[in-house]
């Protein structure tokens, strides 16, 4: 028999809670420093846009993985310890990037790095609530949210300027990458275990496959939710992918931090989505998000076919903000309609339609760039991803439904796992 509880203790002080965003911050931001040196692996290993692609696409499956096995890991072991191995694994990943002088190990690097997203994901969330008082519940989950898409953000941002103004561009920031890593788990032994683990009998711990499931009281709002944050999700992944590609091939920009800015704008407007989606009219905020969604798009496909950057800084913007919001209000029918018991799942389940959104497209669009070129790709997708929108738009109008009231949303593209656990208190906060 296994039983987690909080470990009763006094409040621990501000220096605890900043270790846990650290480690929260350096995992994810390790995820996005590969963003704005893919043209330039794509010119020393001499493989195809389509690669890029690839390479992008095989993160969602690290991260896909980690939150179908290990989702509820730091339940069983503690918080501390997933904490620590999602360190590991990040540091890992940078040490692969660093080494790396062919193809297969950009690929293994790229799943470690999706396996630490996730395990960091649902550990540092929880810590973070679990550190907190009841009273602070909120400011918690705000300091969860920004550590994660602060990471994402500033991932991009800091490799960018790396390799534009400093020497060794596919080494330094992955130097950088594993000091700061170090320093987070130097920090790590200031956090105080929250979590209790009691285990009876031989069966020890044992990784479980957390089935997908979408309980039938949410399915349309839920379905809904699900395919426009997944759309938002799929534009995300082709910025994060082909950004260099776009600026180098179709602007003849070859400046990597630009390239880090676009990604940055991206995922910051997708937290900001986040938090609107706590003050939007409960039936107003899909369809806000949909609106949002198909003007990024045409924001995109402008950028494409006038050769200009500002409408790819603005529709990586308006998607950020349209997906934060589409995301925030799914996860607000989960808090809201769902029975404690049955979150986990339905979290795993929400955040498994959006990885996988997040991947497929990706490599979609790299077969279209081998078979056309970058300019049709995009405005082919650009398309898709509108007219997906306006079909959740029009399923809106045909049966209004009021959705659930927004809950205080956490997640981002990276593993989103945190709601992964519905043991104890967490279920009520997932």
């Amino acid at each position: 028999m296994r039983s987690t509880s909080p470990r009763p203790t006094r409040v621990p002080g501000p220096l605890a809670r900043a270790a846990v965003a650290l480690a929260f911050w350096v995992t994810m931001a390790g995820t996005t420093v590969p963003t704005p040196l893919y043209p330039l692996y794509q010119h020393a290993f001499g493989f195809s846009p389509f690669i890029v692609t690839v390479i992008f696409a095989v993160y969602a499956l690290g991260v896909v993985a980690g939150l179908l096995t290990l989702g509820r890991l730091s339940d069983e072991v503690g918080r501390r310890p997933v904490m620590a191995t999602a360190l590991l694994l990040a540091a890992a990943a940078a040490g692969l990037f660093e080494a790396a002088d062919s193809l297969p190990w950009l690929l293994i690097a790229r799943v470690v790095s999706g396996l630490a997203a996730a395990l960091i994901t649902g550990a540092a969330t929880a810590a973070l609530l679990d550190l907190a008082p009841p009273e602070k519940r909120l400011r918690a989950q705000t300091l969860a949210l920004a550590a994660n898409m602060g990471g994402l953000a500033g991932g991009t941002l800091l490799s960018g300027a790396l390799a534009e103004w400093a020497g060794s561009p596919l080494r330094l920031p992955w130097t950088v990458t594993l000091a700061l890593t170090t320093v987070a788990l130097a920090a790590l032994p200031t956090v105080p275990e929250t979590v209790t683990r009691t285990v009876r009998g031989p069966g020890g711990v044992r990784l479980r496959f957390q089935p997908l499931r979408v309980p039938a009281g949410i399915r349309p709002a839920f379905l809904r939710a699900a395919l426009a944050g997944g759309s938002g999700f799929a534009v995300l992944g082709v910025l994060t992918s082909v950004s260099g590609l776009f600026l180098g091939t179709v602007l003849n920009i070859h400046h990597h931090a630009l390239t880090g800015l676009v990604v940055c704008l991206a995922f910051a407007a997708t937290a900001l989505g986040q938090l609107l989606a706590r003050v939007l009219p409960k039936p107003r905020a899909l369809p806000i998000a949909c609106a949002g969604l198909v003007l990024a798009a045409a924001l995109i496909a402008t950028a494409l076919l006038t050769e200009t950057l500002p409408p790819l800084l603005l529709g990586a913007c308006v998607n950020g903000l349209a997906t934060g919001t589409a995301v925030g209000t799914g996860l607000g029918a989960v808090n809201g309609g769902v029975a404690p018991q049955q979150r986990g799942a339905a979290v795993s389940t929400f955040f498994a339609i959006l990885y996988a959104m997040l991947s497929v497209p990706v490599v979609g669009v790299g077969v279209l760039i081998q078979a056309t070129d970058l300019r049709t790709a995009g405005v082919t997708f650009s398309a898709l991803v509108a007219l997906l929108a306006l079909g959740v738009a029009a399923g809106l109008l045909r049966r209004p439904r009021p959705a659930s009231a927004p809950g205080p949303a956490l997640a981002e593209p990276a593993a989103r796992s945190a709601a992964t656990r519905p043991s104890g208190h967490m279920a009520e906060e997932a």
